[in-house]
């Protein structure tokens, strides 16, 4: 059986790793939004593919996991996408909220009114 001569053969081309692993934005790709608008951060997640029952969205300590899973037993694969967001401000949490519409993913997490901005300013060096 001879081994393909080229480095990036069709059979490796195929397997398309980062996606699979990362989401189709790759290692460092944006297959999500977050910005904060009028007191509250809103996140958008692009994930087109699975149910809204397959969605974990949990809140802990200043700190939304997003997390899904999708079975697709007649080709035999699963589909995971796992992700932690930390937020810089007190988040109202008995008010955060999820949809889940036309392959999308939004979380709203409102703010509290007299929140302040945490952490500190760190200087990059270069």
């Amino acid at each position: 059986m001879a081994l393909p001569t080229n480095t990036a053969g069709s059979w490796m081309q195929s397997l398309d790793l980062p996606s699979r692993l990362f989401g189709e934005g790759g290692f460092g790709g944006s297959d999500y939004e977050l910005y904060e608008e009028n007191g509250e951060f809103v996140l958008s997640v692009d994930l087109a593919g699975f149910e809204t029952e397959e969605f974990e969205v949990t809140w802990d300590d200043g700190v939304l996991n997003v997390a899904a899973e999708h079975v697709d037993e007649g080709r035999g694969r699963k589909r995971t996408y796992h992700r932690r967001f930390r937020f810089p401000k007190e988040i109202d949490e008995d008010e955060i909220s999820a949809s889940y519409t036309n392959g999308v993913l939004e979380v709203t997490l409102p703010a509290h009114e007299d929140a302040v901005t945490r952490g500190k300013t760190i200087p990059v060096e270069g």
